[in-house]
């Protein structure tokens, strides 16, 4: 079975074929030939990922990320409702460093088995009643 090497410049275009050939470096370094990062438009620095499928190499472009145009948590909310979502968060840190928390189930039936376990308990005792 002959393997290749694909190189993809976007994930929805096609595959540039080129006849060249690169012998693997002792550190497995290939060179990339000239003609092929010309026509992909790769430039020194540029990221590439390589997968290996159906029996050939495939490398494509990692496209950079510009975070500064996705919002942040800090643009969803006001100064208020941040303020109450970190003092929520701070309390259930806190309860969970002081070991209440419930305990972890193995499947969903296990958990509705104690939430009905824990009903009869409480509705088993006696209310409490209340000074006038």
């Amino acid at each position: 079975m002959q393997t290749g090497l694909i190189f993809y410049r976007q994930r929805s275009q096609g595959p540039i074929t080129v006849g060249t050939t690169a012998r693997i470096q002792h550190k497995g370094q290939v060179t990339i030939p000239t003609s092929v990062r010309r026509k992909a438009g790769l430039n020194k620095g540029d990221v590439v990922n390589f997968a290996f499928q159906r029996g050939n190499i495939i490398m494509t472009p990692e496209a950079p990320v510009d975070l500064s145009k996705f919002p942040t948590a800090d643009d969803e909310y006001t100064p208020r409702q941040r303020r109450i979502i970190d003092a929520g968060l701070a309390r259930s840190l806190a309860e969970t460093k002081a070991g209440r928390v419930s305990k972890a189930y193995s499947d969903y039936g296990e958990f509705i088995a104690a939430l009905h376990k824990e009903s009869a308990r409480l509705s088993a005792r006696k209310p409490e009643r209340r000074v006038k």
